[in-house]
């Protein structure tokens, strides 16, 4: 993607902690694929499926190992982790525009809310009673930040997120456009006459580092805190409930829903369209794959699948009818073994 920043090839390898093969002085204004970099792009290496791209492209430069760099046609910044690096290297690249310091004239400020000077404060954002925004914090256009919220050093806060009260956001944390978070957890006790509302008391807290999707919902506990921990991140359209607490590091990825009180490990890693249901424990390093159904704890890293794969519409259809007949599979394959236990323990007859 191109954008209005330049970089020369000797400042790219020093700031990506790399060692340079090539033109230093070669301006590098965009990142892009392999296939598709022409003159003024970095590309990266770092997978062995796109030999055949890296040998035919157009790149100016590309991100590789030291032990891949004569299978490079082009200039190269030598890194041990070129995905990485190409991670950094977007960082540089971003569309984001700096901090603009200072309170737009259509912005509404309670009284009593506190903001930093550096904080950037965007058109129709709304920041309530109590609300504490911190150094280099931006509130995007249309934002609600909640009384009582607090909004850490260079957080960001998208377009149109809402913050519900007593919602703590940390350092570095970016949540993205449509996001809820603080919204109430879905508490209700039943009666005769349908359900009494169970009022939600307690907050959201989310850690330094954090990334939340667009349109990701994140509901404030019933009596203690929803907790987000340190760098956490989470795509776009996952549903927390209350009490969950999500450890450091772990990555949910879009559309999963996590049930109220369950507590999710460290490092661990949930594929797209995932549910986990309430009040149970997630291992640390534990992996859960695509459209799983999480019902009971996980006490154990590993690798965690349910579901079953796609297969031709007419095959799915014969062993959707084989698996209604499995009960009752199971049940004549037991009185076959029990059959042959009586047969067995009697004797043969004769």
């Amino acid at each position: 993607m191109a954008g209005d920043k330049t970089f020369l090839l000797a400042e790219l390898a020093t700031r990506l902690g790399g060692t340079l093969a090539g033109n230093p002085d070669t301006s590098i204004t965009q990142l892009a694929t392999l296939q598709s970099a022409g003159d003024n792009a970095l590309s990266f290496f770092a997978n062995a499926r796109y030999l055949n791209q890296l040998k035919d492209t157009k790149a100016a430069a590309v991100l590789i190992t030291p032990a891949l760099k004569g299978e490079c046609p082009v200039d190269a910044i030598l890194v041990e982790n070129p995905y990485l690096a190409f991670a950094k290297a977007s960082q540089l690249f971003d569309w984001r525009e700096n901090v603009q310091a200072g309170i737009h004239a259509s912005a509404v400020i309670a009284e009593g809310a506190q903001i930093d000077p550096s904080a950037e404060v965007g058109p129709q954002a709304v920041v309530e009673a109590g609300a504490v925004i911190a150094a280099g914090a931006v509130i995007g256009a249309g934002s609600v930040v909640g009384r009582g919220c607090y909004i850490g050093e260079n957080s960001r806060l998208e377009a149109r997120v809402t913050l519900y009260p007593n919602v703590r956001v940390g350092r570095h944390s970016l949540i993205h456009s449509g996001a809820v978070i603080g919204a109430d957890g879905f508490g209700f006790a039943p009666t005769a006459k349908g359900w009494e509302k169970i009022c939600q008391l307690g907050g959201v807290r989310i850690g330094d580092d954090v990334e939340v999707g667009a349109c990701t919902t994140i509901d404030r506990g019933a009596l203690d805190d929803t907790i987000i921990e340190d760098g956490v991140k989470l795509d776009d359209q996952v549903l927390i409930a209350h009490n969950v607490v999500v450890g450091r590091y772990t990555a949910i990825a879009g559309c999963t829903a996590v049930a109220g009180s369950t507590r999710i490990g460290e490092r661990c890693t949930i594929a797209g369209h995932a549910g986990i249901t309430g009040h149970l424990q997630i291992a640390d390093g534990t992996h859960v794959t695509a459209m799983s159904l999480v019902s009971r704890s996980i006490t154990q890293p590993g690798v965690y699948s349910s579901g079953t794969g796609m297969e031709p519409h007419r095959q799915w259809k014969r062993n959707v009818v084989r698996f209604r007949q499995l009960d009752e599979l199971a049940r004549r394959v037991r009185k076959l073994e029990q059959a042959t236990e009586q047969h067995s323990t009697e004797g043969p007859n004769t």
